[in-house]
């Protein structure tokens, strides 16, 4: 027991110095007595191995083990075991000897080094304390390291044997070393819903409750820009992040420029990047920036089409089964916006209507490599009713009007239910002429578009 004891202060010498350390008692559960020394640790240093050629060491070492060799007779013949016996206040003389010996700091690591190398019954114990029936480490707390020792049975030191216990035997050390682990930031983050937008999980997600007042990041400067759509990913690929903002002007019969910016403060300013020019120009403001793609409706097509932004191809092309486009069934403000792409937490959208639906909103979910349609909602909301859509946490909401001032989010459609409900959530058209709405899950924001101008809106989501 005592040999456990001088292994773990030996083992507290190494963070500080000796008149730095606390020893405490107390009781567990079990009642078992249970002791913590604990000593401040700013640095652990390395034991150092230069202790055999210490003669001052070697003597103070034999002084300690004769002390310790008496205190372990004395011990044998009180036979307290319990936390209220001899053995408790032969420890706490114990260690008031170690105090008074006063050894320079140095010193005391020689003398765990040296300690944790003595044979017999000591490496035994030190054995089954490394085996995990010893102390119960612990995180630090306020800047000091504790370890603590629960006396049992398992601990009880041994007969004597036939070669004093406490005899320095030939310097060698162990180390007893902490283990933590080291979880990565970006890990944490992919297992928690605000880190995987896109993911088919809801964790997280709420219904809409509230929406903010219209924030504006930038204007466009000439008659192309009236109309138009901004975007940001939410799950970038490399070498794009999450900064990087994209922009359409779409005024004009052939709108093929996606204008790429640094961050949105570049934006501001009106100086791209850099300007793709797109294989086949896109019609109207549905498109959306995702994982590393832009996806949009081709003009005069019923298709969406994915833009690798990498590689500058077109990387996939399907039609959506039925979709009116070029003026079918558009939203109320016109533009060609029969067909709508949007993302939300559970991935890609594609918002439209058919002659089956008869004007009605048809929802769909898309794969966002091959396009193909996963599943498809049939919603009693009519299309050319509404200003626009966007969907959060798989509801579709949508705008009672793109040019009032005081509009409303009027209507939400559950995809989990398959139910509507009518809403009243107030809606600032601030500049009276809504081109475009999107939800983006990473920034937790509405991305809009108001003649010239585009500007976000916060939102706020219910508890789930």
């Amino acid at each position: 027991m005592l040999g456990v004891w001088l292994l773990l202060w030996g083992s507290a010498a190494l963070r500080g110095r000796a008149d730095t350390a606390f020893l405490r008692r107390a009781h567990d559960s079990s009642g078992h007595c249970t002791y913590s020394f604990t000593v401040a640790s700013p640095v652990e240093a390395a034991c150092p191995e230069a202790a055999g050629g210490v003669p001052e060491l070697r003597a103070e070492l034999a002084a300690l083990a004769s002390r310790l060799s008496r205190l372990e007779s004395r011990e044998r013949g009180a036979g307290g075991s319990g936390p209220g016996g001899a053995r408790d206040s032969q420890l706490e003389a114990a260690y008031g000897e170690l105090l008074r010996a006063n050894l320079p700091q140095t010193e005391w690591s020689q003398l765990c080094c040296a300690a944790v190398g003595w044979g017999g019954g000591l490496l035994p114990q030190a054995a089954a304390f490394r085996g995990g029936s010893g102390p119960a480490r612990s995180p630090p707390e306020g800047g000091r390291s504790r370890q603590a020792v629960r006396l049992s049975p398992a601990h009880a030191v041994p007969a004597p044997a036939a070669a004093p216990r406490w005899e320095p035997q030939p310097l060698s050390y162990q180390e007893l070393q902490s283990e933590r682990s080291e979880v990565p930031v970006s890990r944490l983050l992919d297992e928690t819903a605000l880190g995987r937008p896109g993911k088919e999980d809801s964790a997280g997600c709420g219904q809409l409750v509230w929406v903010g007042e219209p924030v504006v990041f930038g204007r466009a400067d000439s008659i192309a820009g009236k109309y138009g759509v901004w975007m940001k990913d939410p799950e970038p690929v490399a070498p794009f992040t999450r900064d990087n903002t994209w922009r359409v002007d779409t005024v004009g019969t052939e709108v093929r420029q996606l204008f790429q910016y640094e961050e949105a403060e570049q934006l501001a300013r009106g100086y791209p990047a850099k300007v793709h020019i797109l294989p086949r120009p896109l019609e109207s403001t549905g498109a959306v920036i995702y994982r590393g793609g832009l996806f949009f409706q081709p003009r005069h097509s019923r298709s969406v089409a994915r833009y690798d932004l990498r590689g500058e191809t077109i990387t996939a092309e399907r039609e959506i089964p039925g979709a009116g486009y070029h003026g079918q069934y558009p939203y109320s403000w016109g533009g060609y916006t029969d067909i709508d792409l949007a993302v939300d937490e559970m991935g890609l959208w594609v918002i439209y209507s058919t002659e089956k639906a008869r004007g009605a909103i048809v929802l769909s979910k898309l794969d966002p490599e091959t396009l193909e349609i996963r599943r498809t909602w049939e919603t009693n909301i009519r299309k050319r009713g509404v200003a626009n859509s966007f969907l959060i946490c798989g509801t579709l909401y949508t705008v009672s009007s793109y040019s009032a001032p005081n509009a409303t989010i009027n209507f939400a459609y559950d995809t989990a239910t398959g139910s509507s409900r009518a809403l009243s959530i107030p809606f600032e058209n601030r500049f009276r002429y809504l081109s475009m709405l999107d939800y983006n899950p990473a920034e937790r924001q509405l991305f809009a578009w108001d003649s010239f101008n585009m500007v976000t809106y916060p939102v706020r989501l219910s508890r789930p």
